[in-house]
């Protein structure tokens, strides 16, 4: 399976990159920078050096020409403004989409946040972060040409990972390492039940496979 990764060198798509490889399927990383392109590819991983605030849709399609599925997984970073929450966390979800549907390639997993709504209120940039991803998620599910799947994470951390989730439509607030939700995004991805869901994820006490074909009924 190839599997094109959109902020290809986060520290989420690191971990699914390296999942992905570790069993024999194809990721490539879109990135901004060539020299993290250089660094999966050292890696062996594969990279496409293309920065989704300016790209056309003709030109992330073009990156996903071949793919059999993509995912989401850019974001503006903590140190980011209000205008770049707009710009990466909104926008370039929606650019993906767009240029997914016009490759053909119908499965797409997008990374969230835990809150994520387009009618939160507030005035903090967290706010405004929370707001863009719950209208990127919106536009997401709006699709029928996408398979897509829509992850909510709770708060992250650089914990090892157990491989015990909680994955649920409602999972309740929580902590979950990003060694975690890797490993759940690679179940999702390979598991064609899980379109159509939008599910929240933290640590429990399911194993990751369990809890992503439950979830999906298989």
């Amino acid at each position: 399976m190839r599997v094109v990764i959109a902020g290809g060198h986060g520290q989420i798509a690191l971990r699914l990159e390296r999942l992905l490889a570790a069993g024999g399927h194809e990721p490539v990383g879109i990135v901004r920078r060539p020299e993290h392109a250089e660094e999966l590819r050292k890696a062996g991983i594969g990279a496409v050096v293309l920065d989704l605030e300016s790209a056309s849709v003709e030109e992330v399609a073009a990156a996903l020409e071949g793919a059999d599925a993509t995912v989401f997984a850019a974001g503006a970073g903590p140190g980011s403004g209000v205008e770049r929450k707009d710009t990466v966390d909104r926008a370039a979800a929606v650019l993906l989409a767009d240029a997914a549907e016009r490759a053909g390639v119908r499965r797409y997993v997008i990374v969230s946040s835990m809150g994520a709504d387009a009618r939160h209120e507030g005035d903090e940039v967290f706010d405004v972060y929370l707001r863009a991803k719950g209208a990127a998620d919106d536009a997401i599910r709006a699709r029928p040409n996408l398979d897509w799947t829509v992850l909510r994470p709770g708060m992250l951390t650089n914990d090892a990972g157990t491989g015990l989730v909680r994955l649920e439509v409602a999972a309740g607030r929580g902590p979950v390492p990003r060694d975690d939700v890797a490993a759940v995004l690679a179940e999702l991805l390979d598991t064609p039940g899980a379109a159509g869901l939008t599910l929240e994820l933290v640590s429990g006490s399911v194993p990751v496979s369990v809890a992503v074909k439950d979830i999906a009924g298989n």
